[in-house]
C-alpha cells in the first residue's frame, strides 16, 4: 500500500467536513432532490447482512437508491457483473484469519489430482485491518429489480416504517414528558421531553425528533454509559449530538422512516473542528452509534431468538459471504462439510477447523465486527455538568 495512503477514517472524516461545509451532508439534507431518502441503509444481497456503522456511513453518503452492495467477486458468484468503467467504495473489515496455499519446503504449491491447490486457514493472534471494494447494484448488470427485491425483502414486514417507530419507543421504557417547544433528553431527571405531536409537521417529524432523543437517552448510566459532559455549544456536547445523530441516521435507515436532525445549525461547526482535528473521532462516534442502535433496535436479542430457533449447521446450497469472497456448500456428511469458494477452489472443513467456525458464525450471525471495541474501556468519565442533551 501507498505510504500516502490515508486511513479509511480520516479519508471519511475529510469527506463528511467537506460535505458538512457545502451544506449538503446527511445531517442537514436528508432528503435527496428526487424527493427519496438521502440515506438507505446498505445490505448484501445474498445473505441480508448489513456492513458495521462506519462502513455503513462510507456506503450511505454515496447516495445510491438502491441498498445493495457486493464485491465484484461475489456478485459474479451470483451471476452478476460490475458495468464497464464503475468504481468501487473501499470499506475496511478486521480479518481474524487468511486462506493461504500449501506449499513444499521449496515454495511450491501442493496441488491435488485435480491440479487444484490445496489450502489452509491461518488464524491470526490479533485482528488485522483489511480492505476491500464494494459496487451497488446501480453499478451491476443482470440484478433483480430493485421493486422485486425489495417487495421480497418486506414480505414478512407486517408493521409501517410509523408503526415501528412507535413500537421502538414503547419497547424502549423511555419516560417521555410532552408539552412545551423543545425537544432534549434530561439526564438529571432521565426523561425525554418532547413537544406534543400536534406541534411537528406531521407524524415522521414526530418520531423522527422522538428517535433522535432517544439515542441520548441510551447513555444513561444505567445503559450504556456514555460521557455526556460539556456545555451546549461546546465540543464535548458536539461529540455526545454527532453519536446520536449517526444513531438517528442507522436506526431511521433499519425503521424505513428516515431521519432529521433539526436544529443542526448550531453543532455544525464543531462537528467540522471534530472531523478535521480528531480524524479518528469518526470510528468512536461510528462504534457508539452502533451501540446505541443495536440497544434501540434489540438486535441483540433478535440475534439470540434467531440462533435459538434454528439448528447451528449447514445446509447443501447456503451461500455464506464471509471476507471478500463467498462459500457455497456443497456436502454435508456428519459434522463435516464440503464448500466451493467464488474462485472454484473446494475444500472439506472439519468441525474443528478455523473456516468451520468462522462460516459458522457467519450464516447464523452475518455482522461485521469493530475492532478494538474492548479497547474502549479506558475513558474515565467524569461527573456531568449539564442536564438538557440534545436541545
Amino acid at each position: 500500500m501507498s505510504k500516502n495512503f490515508k486511513a479509511l477514517p480520516a479519508q471519511l472524516s475529510d469527506k463528511l467536513a467537506a460535505e458538512i461545509r457545502e451544506g449538503n451532508s446527511l445531517f442537514q439534507k436528508p432528503v435527496k432532490d428526487n424527493g427519496l431518502p438521502a440515506f438507505v441503509k446498505p445490505i448484501n444481497p445474498t445473505t441480508g447482512k448489513s456492513y458495521s456503522a462506519m462502513n455503513t456511513l462510507i456506503l450511505g453518503m454515496q447516495r445510491h437508491d438502491d441498498p445493495r452492495w457486493m464485491s465484484a467477486d461475489a456478485a459474479r458468484y451470483a451471476g452478476n457483473w460490475v458495468k464497464k468503467d464503475e468504481k468501487g467504495t473501499m470499506i475496511e473489515f478486521p480479518k481474524t484469519s487468511d486462506i493461504q496455499a500449501i506449499r513444499t519446503a521449496d515454495g511450491q504449491r501442493i496441488k491435488d489430482g485435480a491440479g487444484v491447490t490445496q489450502t489452509k486457514t491461518v488464524e491470526f493472534e490479533k485482528p488485522q485491518r483489511s480492505q476491500a471494494f464494494l459496487f451497488n447494484a446501480e453499478q451491476l448488470k443482470d440484478i433483480m429489480p430493485l421493486d422485486e427485491f425489495l417487495a421480497k425483502q418486506n414480505e414478512a414486514q407486517t408493521l409501517s416504517p410509523i408503526e415501528r417507530a412507535a413500537k421502538l419507543i414503547e419497547d424502549s421504557k423511555a419516560v417521555i414528558i410532552h408539552g412545551g417547544q423543545e425537544a432534549y433528553y434530561d439526564k438529571q431527571r432521565d426523561a425525554i421531553f418532547l413537544p406534543e405531536m400536534e406541534s411537528f409537521e406531521n407524524e415522521t417529524k414526530y418520531y423522527q425528533a422522538a428517535i433522535h432523543q432517544l439515542a441520548h437517552w441510551t447513555g444513561h448510566e444505567s445503559r450504556l454509559k456514555r460521557p455526556m459532559e460539556g456545555k451546549f455549544g461546546s465540543l464535548d456536547y458536539s461529540r455526545e449530538e454527532m453519536r446520536a445523530a449517526v444513531a438517528a441516521i442507522l436506526i431511521g435507515g433499519d425503521l424505513k422512516i428516515g431521519h432529521n436532525f433539526g436544529q443542526h445549525a448550531a453543532y455544525m461547526s464543531n462537528f467540522v473542528k471534530i472531523l478535521k482535528d480528531e480524524p479518528f473521532e469518526i470510528t468512536k462516534v461510528s462504534r457508539d452509534a452502533q451501540k446505541i442502535a443495536n440497544l434501540l433496535l434489540g438486535n441483540n436479542q433478535k440475534r439470540e431468538q434467531k440462533q435459538g430457533a434454528e439448528q447451528q449447521g449447514f445446509k447443501v446450497g447456503d451461500e455464506i459471504a464471509y471476507l471478500d469472497t463467498t462459500y457455497k456448500v456443497l456436502e454435508t456428511k456428519n459434522k463435516s462439510v464440503k464448500v466451493e469458494d467464488a474462485d472454484g477452489n473446494r475444500k472439506v472443513l472439519q468441525p474443528n477447523y478455523g473456516l468451520h467456525k468462522s462460516l459458522l458464525e457467519a450464516k447464523y450471525n452475518p455482522r461485521e465486527r469493530e475492532i478494538g471495541e474492548e479497547q474502549e474501556n479506558g475513558l474515565v468519565e467524569e461527573q456531568e455538568n449539564t442536564h438538557k442533551i440534545g436541545r
